[in-house]
């Protein structure tokens, strides 16, 4: 059987109402068509996979076309598990054609993507075994290289929360690469061809050796962000537009990054959240959860400014200042005096504190208007009320 084509929206809502009204039919939380890389030395294994289009909690109609055209192209769609994978053929890109029929003219810039995704399959002809669809049903563990990628896809695409996607097993389930370019090589392949491929002039540049792609492989920012090394973010992290990141000693980690405009010229670690207008000065480090902050996750508020060389390891409110140099932990014992404790109360009216002047420094952790520095005298970590405001110059954001 074909699906039949398709002349008009009605008869396109039509054909989904009878799709999603199947027995054990469930929706989809993500869903999308790639393009995989394959191993050089086994071509089971699948090295990454390329979404031109990927959908998170969006798009149901389409999703119903997709398992529609699956249907009727001998594919058993299996509804019982948390995610589905499986290779397309031309029968499957047929149907959907038929199928998308009333919106192939208009699929065109940011207009029905899903259709445009089938489109340009249709006009490959030969398809092959290259291209895989992938159904996420829920958002628990990924079993496949492809969903892994289909949840970094939607982080840096900013399409889920960070830190709202689960990514337990990731680094089990993809493969550590050479990356050359776009393209991943088996390490097992090049070693085992090292000789001849020196010697024949094609042993390839490496630019990484990971196995997380690059951002930049897979992503085009916003207009008005700016990444002047691709080596510095990492695929899975997301960038808020006007984000700039600085070569040197910046990086944003998988499932970390940026709410608004940003400096980034330091370490933004797995799950380290910075809020708009901060300044993440040289070589500052937010801590991520597998870095030294016990699994609680770090978010730094919006105006804050951490540094050169200091180190972050609780949460920070707005407009927060860590002084150049300093290592604020959770358990770094900082002093406060009774003047400055009230200061920081009338701004944080929702807290109280206990009448002494040391603590840990993780008593302050969340709130605004706090600024560590250190007594040159003394040399004790103290906190007070921050009397100066962290404003991004808005020529570069």
């Amino acid at each position: 059987m074909v699906i039949e084509t398709v002349q008009s929206t009605e008869a396109f809502k039509a054909l989904v109402t009878e799709v999603t009204s199947q027995a054990g039919y469930k929706e989809p939380v993500a869903f999308g068509i790639a393009r995989v890389d394959r191993g050089q030395k086994n071509a089971e294994k699948i090295l990454q996979a390329n979404f031109g289009c990927m959908n998170w909690k969006e798009n149901f109609g389409s999703a119903a076309v997709f398992i529609k055209a699956l249907q009727e192209a001998k594919i058993d769609v299996d509804f019982s598990g948390s995610e589905f994978v499986a290779t397309i053929n031309e029968n499957f890109v047929e149907n959907a054609m038929a199928a998308f029929t009333p919106y192939l003219a208009e699929a065109t810039g940011e207009a029905h993507k899903n259709v445009q995704v089938i489109k340009t399959l249709a006009n490959m002809g030969d398809i092959g075994k290259n291209f895989r669809i992938v159904f996420l049903f829920e958002d628990s563990k990924a079993l496949s290289v492809e969903a892994v990628y289909l949840k970094l896809y939607a982080l840096s695409l900013g399409k889920a929360e960070l830190r709202k996607v689960n990514l337990d097993g990731a680094f089990g389930i993809l493969h550590n690469v050479a990356w050359v370019g776009n393209r991943p090589y088996e390490l097992e392949y090049l070693r085992e061809n090292e000789i001849e491929m020196k010697l024949n002039g094609t042993f390839p540049y490496i630019d990484a050796v990971d196995k997380f792609p690059r951002y930049l492989q897979h992503i085009i920012p916003a207009d008005n962000t700016r990444i002047l090394e691709a080596s510095k973010v990492r695929m899975g992290a997301q960038l808020a537009a006007g984000t700039t990141v600085m070569p040197g000693a910046s990086y944003i980690n998988f499932n970390a990054g940026t709410l608004g405009p940003v400096m980034v010229e330091g370490r933004i670690s797995s799950s380290a959240i910075v809020g708009a207008g901060s300044d993440v000065g040289g070589g500052a480090s937010i801590l991520g959860v597998l870095s030294g902050t016990d699994g609680n996750p770090i978010s730094i508020g919006e105006n804050t400014l951490l540094g050169a060389n200091s180190t972050c390891g609780i949460p920070l409110g707005d407009g927060c200042i860590i002084d150049g140099g300093l290592a604020i932990f959770a358990g770094t014992k900082v002093r406060v005096h009774p003047d400055e404790l009230a200061k920081i109360v009338k701004a944080n009216p929702n807290v109280s504190f206990e009448n002494k002047t040391t603590f840990r420094a993780d008593a302050f952790q969340g709130l605004n208007g706090l600024h560590f520095r250190q007594d040159s005298t003394t040399g004790e970590i103290i906190v007070r009320r921050s009397t100066r405001e962290v404003k991004l110059n808005e020529d570069l954001h």
